[in-house]
């Protein structure tokens, strides 16, 4: 027998060995109801933990966060946000009026920063959107950002309130440029586009 064919059976072995070790850490994870790794892994958080098999229960958290973003793949925004853009250029009066508005408005849920951190938002699950990832992410189109703020998570079983009723839609686009800027919370003006 050569020395690349042993080396190769040897691979191979450790390979099936390694992928042996995976699943039964899968089904402990899946028998027990806890991570293989715990709950405190950062890059590995509870709501996003899944079977690697593939499809498979999915938490309640996990899939109201996914409910509003597979509508809108599928489906698009309701007629009314449809075409939606901003009218408002992002100077440093309106990045002031945003941040005001962001702190009343958004920031016991989310954060002052948009990381999903804020006092309110600890005891709601799912837990609120990390705004200041989202924001970056292709799915943060106008009308798409326009539709959630306005209509909120009731339809999505998620506690975000609707603020179609309390804000005006300058408001609103006005919070989404302070976002897009990146939640600038000191001198919003010198940080102005």
């Amino acid at each position: 027998m050569s020395k690349h064919i042993r080396s190769g059976t040897a691979f191979a072995a450790l390979f099936a060995g390694a992928v042996l070790a995976i699943g039964t850490m899968s089904a402990v994870a899946t028998t027990e109801g806890a991570t293989p790794f715990g709950n405190n892994d950062p890059w590995m958080p509870e709501w996003m933990m899944r079977e690697p098999e593939g499809p498979g229960p999915m938490s309640p958290t996990m899939m109201a966060r996914l409910l509003r973003h597979s509508e809108f793949l599928n489906f698009g925004v309701p007629d009314e946000y449809k075409g939606a853009r901003s009218p408002l250029k992002a100077d440093a009066d309106v990045l002031a009026e945003g941040r005001a508005l962001y702190l009343d408005n958004c920031a016991a849920c989310h954060g002052p920063d948009g990381l999903g951190d804020g006092d309110v938002g600890q005891a709601l699950s799912p837990s609120p959107a990390v705004l200041s990832f989202l924001i970056t992410r292709p799915i943060a189109v106008d009308p798409y950002l326009l539709w959630s703020i306005s209509e909120g998570g009731e339809q999505f079983d998620s506690d975000m309130p609707s603020f179609k009723n309390n804000l005006t839609r300058d408001e609103i686009w006005k919070i989404i440029a302070f976002m897009r800027a990146g939640f600038p919370l000191e001198d919003a003006e010198k940080n102005a586009n």
